[in-house]
């Protein structure tokens, strides 16, 4: 099966994703004469203009987010031949939502986010669920506008805090741009004889170890932690974890981490522990296939007081 490549660019009406992908597409380095399906989701106040590009092998398409289907995406992709996918997706829509709905060929290669700087912050105050659905599976998220000597780290953090891999660019009024190049220390020492994880850093130390568990091979941790019970391994494992909220309270669920202990069964589902144990990457059913952290137990201490709040958040 030959996949074709979706280039996709969310954020928010006129923030600046339309602009970015005209000249991307009037840049013919990208446009080489390769057939290009451009699907469009929602209309702001830029408009493409064909008559610039260096080819005429772009088809443009306004479809409906929220409701084309499968089989209607197939059928425009047949209908061009096209070879690859350029997606402008609306910003007041779910990504993954449209995602789901792709045909089996269409591999995501790129997904940018562009945030304009000066809406960017109301946003996320009252739409946190949207702002960090976007955010989430971006290999990039640009902050435009910003006025020269405007303070990014209120921008680096929301950013960070949904996706440590992201990367930042600050496109400012005056013409530069510039990569974010804050550095994020994890608020626990990884190389301490144990790492102690606060209540409060739970979020970010599960979202790390199982981001990179390979840098946590061989360590000991020390954290709190509710018992979940593993419905296919009664015996000997648990996973000790918390409840994460990542953006709103829709998204909460619980990330616990697979441990060996030979008492397990003794323990009480959701009750509070304290967990010392030796940090493994191995293979895990919770994993589907993958390899990731598995602990063993070195000292389950009971009666842990219940952690203040009880749900962690990123």
């Amino acid at each position: 099966m030959v996949q074709i490549p979706v280039y996709a660019f969310t954020g928010f009406l006129d923030s600046g994703k339309t602009k970015f992908i005209q000249e991307t597409l009037e840049d013919p380095r990208f446009n080489d004469g390769e057939k290009t399906l451009l699907l469009v989701c929602e209309e702001g106040e830029e408009e493409y203009d064909s008559t610039t590009y260096p080819h005429p092998s772009v088809y443009l398409e306004v479809i409906d987010q929220a409701t084309v289907t499968t089989k209607q995406l197939q059928a425009l992709q047949k209908k061009y031949k096209a070879q690859r996918v350029v997606l402008e997706l609306n910003g007041m829509q779910q990504v993954g939502d449209l995602y789901m709905r792709f045909p089996e060929s269409w591999v995501v290669a790129q997904e940018v986010m562009f945030a304009d700087s000066t809406t960017f912050m109301a946003y996320n105050a009252n739409m946190r669920n949207l702002v960090m659905d976007k955010l989430v599976g971006a290999q990039m998220v640009v902050f435009n506008r910003l006025e020269p000597g405007t303070d990014i780290m209120p921008f680096h953090k929301i950013a960070r805090a949904a996706n440590r891999r992201i990367d930042i660019l600050y496109d400012y009024t005056d013409g530069k741009t510039e990569f974010d190049e804050i550095e994020d220390p994890l608020p626990f020492d990884i190389n301490a004889p144990v790492i102690q994880i606060m209540d409060e850093d739970y979020a970010l130390w599960y979202r790390d170890i199982t981001e990179e568990p390979q840098k946590y091979e061989g360590k000991t941790v020390c954290f709190k932690a509710q018992v979940a019970m593993l419905k296919r391994q009664r015996e000997g494992m648990f996973a000790p974890g918390r409840f994460v909220m990542t953006c709103c309270v829709e998204d909460i669920e619980f990330c616990g981490i697979p441990c060996r202990y030979a008492q397990a069964q003794s323990l009480t589902s959701r009750a509070w522990v304290m967990v010392t144990a030796k940090i493994g990457v191995e293979k895990h059913p919770l994993y589907k296939g993958e390899s990731g952290p598995v602990l063993t137990a070195l000292k389950v201490e009971t009666g842990a007081d219940p952690a203040n709040p009880d749900v962690a958040t990123f």
